[in-house]
């Protein structure tokens, strides 16, 4: 039975500092959108109550500045599980420094199907279903 949406979205914080492991493609996506949807949601009560120019002039407000706290970990467990679905070390995260060219990098591995079968990191998480 597939599972919901919402497990998706909400895996990553059930598996909060798990930093060994794979993410499947799901898992990392789902996430990203529930994560951007929490920042919008927050980042619209921070307008309304400290104002658009405290939030303008700071940058963040300070429930988005929370939320991002809250989501640090949880969003580099899941980024370093994709990588190791491919069967690349976490390290490779660190091309996110290079301006565009490590992002872009980055993306496409994400978007990739993982490696099929075990792999060093683990089982096949499409193939634990």
């Amino acid at each position: 039975m597939e599972k919901s949406a919402t497990h998706w979205m909400t895996e990553p914080l059930r598996r909060y500092a798990q930093f060994s492991g794979r993410a499947r493609r799901k898992e990392y996506w789902w996430f990203v959108l529930f994560s951007y949807l929490i920042s919008f949601a927050l980042a619209l009560v921070d307008i309304m109550i400290v104002g658009a120019d405290t939030v303008v002039e700071y940058g963040i407000g300070p429930l988005s500045g929370i939320a991002a706290l809250v989501l640090l970990i949880p969003s580099t467990a899941v980024s370093f599980r994709r990588l190791h679905d491919h069967d690349r070390s976490a390290w490779w995260l660190l091309l996110g420094i290079l301006p565009i060219i490590g992002a872009l990098v980055l993306l496409v591995w994400f978007c990739q199907r993982g490696t099929i079968g075990d792999n060093r990191f683990g089982p096949d998480p499409i193939a634990e279903r």
